[in-house]
């Protein structure tokens, strides 16, 4: 049975309380979906999350107060989640059936539709920052695998060894789950560390509560310019080049000059819904249905997570923007990792489905 949970953080005051010509800037992230409960989770892991979704409000904030492009606040906070090894993008990234990292990631500009994305990527430090590489420097919108990590390394960015991205607990969760598969163990990453033990309460916390681990922010800035943006480290013992929603443009990531999106959760029915983009048509026909709709965003994020997407049988969330600076978050598991902030805002952190 799926319970139905959405959080709103929407921006409750009215266009006339501002100038026309007032600026604004506001910032919604995630750190992934999944089984967050409370009595599962210890004091120290709440605050080591609800301090990450505090900087990463802090390190886009700042970009946007001082004027800064929302690409470049986008950009910033999703690499600084990729080298944070308590989410699943980047650093900390689940490991595949094989033992490995396959990363993915898209960015996307509302202001021009110009799009970027890679998939599958095991070298690239931070795979946002290939894609924005391939969106303004490829002609292109997704790169995948070996071609991707060629253009990468044409473009400067930076490499790391497979080991940087390597966690006890992300390899200790692939085993488990390779061994319900039936399929041969990989052998441990050349570099990784010695073994440590890993208590098996926290990796049933980490399958539960990872199911659908990914981080995303969207962005607007000063300029009245919106993107949005997603990075992942894809499913835990995932097989055969498996990708999901994360890098396709229009189910996981997608902006307009009235709407972004990020989302997270089974990538599979993300696609098949094209989510993120459905949610910005739903509010864009909404607004040519009403003068006044103050939570255009949030209704619109509803009626797709809990609507299309349950009824599908999906699990999962979003995150979204609209061009008036509302924030909004929709989510059908128990919880989701999630903070917003701006300049008609005071900064909102959640983590259970009953916290707004």
């Amino acid at each position: 049975m799926i319970i139905r949970i959405s959080g709103v953080c929407a921006l409750l005051l009215a266009a006339a309380t501002f100038a026309d010509d007032e600026a604004r800037w506001a910032i919604v992230v995630h750190g992934g979906a999944g089984v967050i409960e409370r009595d599962s989770m210890t004091e120290e892991r709440e605050a080591a999350y609800r301090g990450a979704l505090d900087q990463a409000l802090e390190t886009g904030g700042m970009i946007l107060t001082e004027g800064g492009e929302a690409m470049d606040a986008v950009e910033a906070v999703i690499r600084a989640m990729e080298d944070d090894p308590l989410f699943n993008a980047g650093r900390g990234a689940v490991f595949t059936s094989e033992g490995t990292n396959e990363l993915d990631a898209s960015i996307m500009d509302g202001a021009t539709l110009n799009a970027g994305a890679v998939a599958g990527v095991t070298g690239i430090r931070h795979p946002i920052t290939a894609a924005r590489a391939v969106m303004e420097e490829s002609g292109h919108v997704m790169l995948t695998g070996g071609g991707a990590e060629a253009f990468a390394r044409e473009q400067d960015l930076e490499f790391v060894d497979p080991a940087f991205f390597f966690t006890e607990r992300r390899w200790q969760s692939m085993e488990r789950a390779v061994g319900r598969l039936g399929l041969p163990l990989p052998p441990r990453p050349e570099g990784a560390p010695e073994p440590e033990e890993i208590q098996e309460g926290h990796l049933d916390l980490l399958e539960r509560e990872h199911r659908f681990g990914t981080v995303g922010v969207v962005a607007l800035d000063q300029n009245g310019n919106i993107v949005a943006g997603t990075s992942t480290g894809g499913t835990t013992a995932k097989r055969w080049g498996r990708v999901g929603d994360s890098p396709v443009i229009g189910a996981g990531t997608y902006a307009t000059d009235n709407c972004g999106v990020s989302a997270t959760g089974t990538g599979e029915y993300f696609i098949r819904l094209n989510v993120a983009a459905r949610i910005c048509h739903e509010m864009e026909v909404m607004d040519r249905g009403a003068e006044e709709r103050p939570f255009a965003a949030q209704d619109a994020a509803d009626m797709v997570i809990q609507g299309a997407l349950t009824d599908l049988g999906g699990d999962g969330g979003v995150i979204v923007l609209s061009i008036s600076g509302e924030t909004a978050w929709s989510f059908n598991t128990p919880g989701m990792y999630r903070a917003s902030w701006g300049s008609d805002q005071e900064r909102v952190i959640g983590i259970y489905g009953d916290e707004e």
